[in-house]
């Protein structure tokens, strides 16, 4: 178990930075758009890009795993991400920022799949549901690096060296895992078979089939997209310049986001591990909550809402993270092992491609919405645009509750909690 846990720590940190490397943008979003002189909706397109880079690479990655393993996998990630962070400390047009946040992209698509795959290999099976869900909630340390001390940096510092402190932390975390990592007990490097590509399609096509991966598709499409769209860029200009609350108390905000994640993830890994046959449950009461407090939120009387309102909103949001990992578990439990990183590659999609809509649709709305563009937005801008949300919910809510009911016909009860 020592073992175990070493390994775990060493690909936890590099999820960890990738986490951080992810969310490093958005406290620098304002800054960001000076730099480039760009609007709301190229800002997004910072983010837009990023997701759909990581989010189109989850059934590559799951497939490369399988035929490499994640030792090499998230090694090669951890690399692409101290590139990209380079080179965005250097960028000085829109182009550059660009590309590199593609490679932030990449990078950080080659980290988690191979965490939960260590993580299966490592651990029994009565704890990986834990180790699972605290996999996702220590990550997000890394967020919260990304918006306090970053914070700091970025004035302190400046662009520049802030974003090549970044980069540094992946070099020093490549060496490490070069000594540490391993793919399984007495395996240093494990390599898969090589499949025909028909015969690759066609157990992703078995996997996709399988309810169980469909409803671990749509629980993760439903859950994390809020937290991450806060902390991934939009959180800092909405509390700045929707809720009028100072760059420290916004920082401090989302803080709370990423630290809700961590306290409330072994929380929600126990509970799963507990009763398993009500994981959806679960994950639908997360979403109800979100659902309340956006409202309350969006359409408090008077114009913005105060700071124990929005501290509230930061924690029932944050609950999204921990809510996220469910679907890892339900879509574990759906297949066998040979389809696992396949299968967490399809499920890992979802809330990423929720994020990428909404991040892009907020940036269009605050477009729309502000006059003159520029980054002078208006509490009725972030209403119009956070009122996306309810698109996303509606179409998540109803998907989870079809394919629940499908699971549970093709893996009874007893199979579940087996």
């Amino acid at each position: 178990m020592r073992k175990a846990f070493t390994v775990w720590i060493v690909a936890l940190a590099a999820y960890f930075l990738a986490v951080f490397n992810r969310s490093s943008l958005a406290v620098a979003g304002l800054m960001a758009a000076d730099r480039f002189g760009i609007s709301a909706a190229e800002l997004a397109t910072f983010t837009m890009v990023q997701l759909l880079v990581y989010a189109g690479m989850q059934i590559p990655v799951g497939l490369l795993v399988d035929r490499w393993g994640p030792r090499s996998v998230i090694l090669s990630g951890v690399a692409i991400l101290a590139i990209g962070q380079t080179g965005f400390a250097f960028a000085d047009t829109f182009a550059l920022g660009l590309a590199a946040r593609v490679l932030v992209g990449v990078g950080d698509a080659l980290t988690f799949i191979c965490l939960l795959r260590l993580t299966a290999s490592w651990f029994p099976p009565k704890r990986v549901g834990l180790m699972t869900t605290l996999s996702g909630s220590c990550g997000q340390l890394g967020a919260i690096l990304a918006a306090a001390p970053m914070t700091w940096a970025l004035s302190n510092l400046g662009w520049t060296k802030a974003y090549l402190v970044s980069a540094l932390g992946g070099a020093v975390m490549l060496v490490v895992g070069l000594f540490l990592l391993r793919d399984a007990p007495g395996v240093r490097s494990a390599r898969g078979a090589s499949k025909p590509l028909r015969t690759v399609l066609g157990d992703l096509r078995t996997s996709w089939r399988h309810p169980g991966t469909r409803l671990a598709f749509w629980l993760h499409f439903c859950t994390p997209f809020g937290a991450n769209t806060l902390t991934m860029l939009w959180g800092v200009p909405f509390f700045v310049k929707g809720e009028g609350q100072s760059d420290h108390v916004a920082a401090l905000l989302i803080s709370v986001v990423t630290l809700t994640a961590i306290i409330a993830g072994p929380i929600v890994g126990w509970l799963v591990g507990y009763e398993p046959w009500h994981r959806s449950t679960m994950a639908l009461t997360i979403i109800a909550g979100s659902v309340v407090m956006w409202t309350v939120v969006l359409f408090w009387p008077g114009g913005q809402a105060p700071l124990p309102v929005l501290v509230l909103l930061a924690f029932v949001v944050g609950l999204g993270g921990p809510g996220s990992m469910i679907g890892f578990d339900v879509a574990r439990t759906s297949n066998p092992p040979e389809r696992l990183a396949s299968a967490s590659g399809i499920t890992n999609q979802g809330g990423f491609i929720a994020t990428l809509i909404l991040v892009l649709a907020i940036g269009w709305l605050l477009d729309w919405q502000t006059p003159g563009g520029g980054t002078d937005y208006t509490l009725t801008g972030f209403r119009w645009a956070f009122g996306f949300q309810y698109l996303i919910w509606i179409v998540g809510f109803t998907q989870v509750w079809r394919y629940r009911r499908l699971a549970r016909v093709a893996m009874p009860r007893q199979a579940v909690s087996a």
